[in-house]
């Protein structure tokens, strides 16, 4: 850590009276902010749904010809796009959907059913996927992040770092594949696919070892150059330079004066990754037929469903905005919201 944190003698201390004269914080501007930052990020949203809307019209074909009978008569085609509200301009459908959207209520799919219904089953396997992907994401990247911190410059910090960019540039579909071939087909150690029980969740938990796997390590390997950067741009911090001329032990410098400062980026870094973990699961509960909201999105895009599509992005969309929000709170409260 010595070879990491050089001292200073140059930059002074911050004063004491300097910290004195620091206002206190007040939860008025800190409910401001997080009110601005949210009506931002909705109306991000609902540009967002809007476009799901236009992109599925333009997609060859439409919901009511994905879902016919054989032998269905043009009449008919003609029937169900005026049941299903397909001969209205899209942005008029689109404004139908959004006013429903603050009670709850996600409109109906192209076969009739309820859009709650359909992913209040499938979204909480998703989140359970995603929550255990993150968690781990979280307790090893910090690990390996702070291993390699403590010997910067070091082989173990070389190998960590080249490591970590390796697994990141890996995607998560070709990841899932390879450990169905090395775990499942060939050692026979762990299902190759998902079953369910009465209520629709995996039967069992080693049926959740493999899309975790596939979702966790790619994001192990983003996070760890994150927590890695986000230190060694802390310890050239003014205080951390006078804990090393104290003498103090690296450990102790790492986890008393180096990681509080880089805990804003860290929290950061994970909150974008909740994004990318919601977006990889979709193709990894694909792979490994997973009772998720990937299921659902696939056969809505199949179907040209665009409530049902729109509805699953609203709930992402949430968690997303919801984890972000968390991480500018963490970093308010750290900096005093200097930063």
């Amino acid at each position: 850590m010595a070879g990491q944190l050089t001292p200073d003698t140059t930059t002074p201390a911050a004063s004491p009276l300097t910290a004195e004269r620091r206002p206190a914080r007040t939860p008025a501007p800190l409910l401001v902010r997080a009110g601005l930052v949210l009506l931002k990020r909705a109306a991000l949203l609902a540009a967002l749904l809007a476009l799901v809307f236009v992109t599925v019209e333009l997609l060859p074909g439409d919901a009511a010809k994905a879902t016919s009978e054989r032998g269905e008569t043009a009449a008919d085609l003609a029937a169900r796009r005026e049941l299903l509200g397909l001969d209205r301009p899209v942005l008029e459908r689109f404004w139908d959907w959004m006013t429903g959207l603050p009670t709850g209520d996600l409109g109906t799919s192209a076969r009739g059913e309820k859009v709650t219904d359909l992913v209040s089953g499938a979204f909480p396997n998703t989140l359970l996927l995603g929550g255990i992907a993150l968690l781990l994401t979280a307790v090893l990247s910090l690990t390996l992040g702070c291993w390699a911190a403590l010997r910067p410059g070091s082989r173990l910090d070389r190998a960590v770092s080249g490591t970590a960019t390796a697994v990141l540039a890996l995607p998560e579909f070709v990841l899932a594949v390879a450990l169905v071939l090395v775990l499942s087909l060939w050692t026979g150690w762990l299902p190759a696919v998902t079953l369910t029980d009465a209520g629709g969740s995996p039967a069992s938990w080693d049926m959740l070892v493999l899309p975790v796997l596939a979702l966790t390590v790619p994001q192990v390997g983003w996070n760890t150059r994150i927590v890695r950067a986000a230190l060694a741009d802390e310890a050239r911090a003014p205080h951390v330079e006078t804990a090393v001329l104290d003498g103090l032990p690296p450990r102790r410098i790492l986890t008393h004066h180096v990681l509080p400062g880089a805990l804003p980026a860290i929290a950061a870094g994970l909150a974008t990754s909740t994004g990318m973990l919601l977006g990889g699961a979709v193709a990894v509960e694909t792979i490994f037929n997973y009772p998720g909201i990937g299921s659902v999105l696939a056969s809505a895009v199949t179907d040209r469903d665009s409530p049902v599509i729109a509805g699953v992005t609203a709930l992402t969309g949430a968690v997303i905005t919801g984890m972000l929000l968390l991480a500018d709170l963490v970093r308010y409260l750290l900096t005093g919201g200097r930063r």
